[in-house]
């Protein structure tokens, strides 16, 4: 069509009015019959054994019975077919297949709607008004319902033996509980494997974020083949650490120095925030655990320390479980010191959930946010597919949110890894 200068002819017409692409009568369902239809008449031939009028099919028990008319929903509107009979009604056209009401492009739109924030209902409005294709919001649910055994499947697959570094963190949907609807938890592990690559672990969605379930979650990530984790970045949930020492008693427990942050700041008027957080950095960023010691007395001792007790004692209250971080090199600490790698996927999540207003249950909670990471990632590695050969500094494509993105930086931080634990992490090495 590009060649004969067809497809040019086509879009001359559209431009000029005379030709509608999608719709009733359009360009783009009357093609898509045509394909269809020959591909179906096709399939008949190939089932017979024989052409249309070919005399070769006479007394070979089985011949060409009319069509009859079918409906099917595509991704362009909705497509009226003569799907071809046989008179033993022997034929099974796979092209189009019995019973089916629409073809496989229109799932995976719907999918990816339902994956971008969407609601059934407005998915269902979105399809009548743009292709003219009505769907009831109970076939959009099967539709989207069906990549649930997939998700069961992600959810149970096996893990690796060892993960140098896990970061556990949480996020608040709304899920209906009866005629109520009630904020839930839903926990998310992203594991860092021996080649610095991300993966996200798992999803779970419980009734609030507590220390007994996340307890439930390292055991199951345990069951799944994680024998051994060498550092757990966490926020300062209490119970949180002795959760995860129940399952693997030799990790170290990181709190997020972010997370200590802000829960200092509480305490503090606005007025003096910037103050605060000045005088707060030279703690986080001393060399050794002795100099950050140093640095809290001196804030404690300070003005703002007097006026602020409360958030000097946040501090002290977490200072074992903050300290980890300063016995390893610098570009170590830029990767264990905060929970940021999975905080940035909350933020992404966040924008598609609150488009939801609420689930109907959990598992449609877990269903969401796996789609969500499986298509933010899809629309990622497109774009930066269309950039490819280009050089660095014209790029502007994002890279990696989480699933399969490398921490940079992780040879030199195996590196340290390998030091610090080398009994633990040199078995899995070699």
């Amino acid at each position: 069509m590009i060649e004969a200068g067809l497809l040019d002819e086509v879009m001359d017409r559209v431009d000029a009015g005379g030709l509608e692409l999608t719709g009733e009568g359009g360009f783009l369902p009357e093609m898509i019959k045509a394909v269809l239809e020959r591909g179906l008449a096709t399939e008949q031939t190939g089932h017979l054994g024989y052409e249309r009028g070919d005399p070769a099919g006479r007394g070979s028990g089985n011949s060409r019975n009319g069509t009859s008319p079918k409906t099917v929903a595509s991704e362009v509107g909705d497509i009226d077919l003569a799907v071809p009979r046989d008179r033993a009604g022997s034929f099974e056209p796979r092209l189009v297949p019995k019973g089916a009401r629409r073809t496989g492009g229109l799932d995976e739109m719907i999918i990816s709607l339902y994956a971008g924030g969407m609601t059934v209902r407005d998915i269902g409005h979105h399809l009548e008004r743009t292709l003219g294709t009505e769907l009831s919001h109970d076939t959009i649910s099967k539709i989207t319902d069906s990549v649930l055994d997939e998700v069961k499947a992600w959810q149970s697959r096996p893990l690796e033996e060892i993960y140098p570094i896990i970061y556990l963190d949480a996020l608040v949907v709304k899920v209906r509980d009866g005629h109520q609807v009630r904020n839930r938890a839903a926990h998310i592990a992203v594991g860092v494997d021996l080649d610095g690559v991300k993966h996200v672990l798992g999803i779970w969605v419980q009734a609030a974020e507590g220390a007994k379930f996340w307890a439930g979650v390292c055991a199951e990530l345990r069951n799944r083949g994680v024998r051994d984790v060498l550092i757990v970045c966490c926020d300062g949930l209490t119970g949180f650490p002795e959760a995860v020492e129940a399952t693997w008693p030799q990790t170290t427990v990181q709190t997020c120095t972010v997370h200590l942050i802000r829960a200092a700041m509480r305490f503090v008027s606005y007025t003096d925030r910037k103050k605060v957080a000045a005088a707060l950095r030279p703690i986080y960023t001393a060399p050794t655990a002795d100099a950050a010691e140093t640095e809290l007395l001196a804030f404690a001792e300070s003005d703002l320390g007097h006026k602020y007790p409360a958030a000097v004692a946040t501090w002290e209250n977490a200072w074992e479980r903050f300290i980890p971080f300063l016995a390893f090199p610098p570009e170590l600490r830029k990767i264990i010191y905060t929970t940021n790698a999975i905080e940035s996927l909350n933020f992404q999540l966040r924008k598609i959930i609150k488009n939801r207003g609420h689930f109907p249950n959990d598992d449609a909670a877990i269903k969401l946010l796996w789609l969500a990471i499986r298509d933010i990632e899809d629309k990622r590695a497109r774009a930066r597919a269309k950039e490819k050969g280009l050089k660095a500094a014209d790029r502007r494509a994002p890279g990696r949110l989480v699933e399969g993105a490398t921490v940079n930086g992780w040879k030199a931080a195996l590196g340290a890894l390998a030091m610090a634990y080398p009994e633990r992490i040199e078995p899995y090495l070699t």
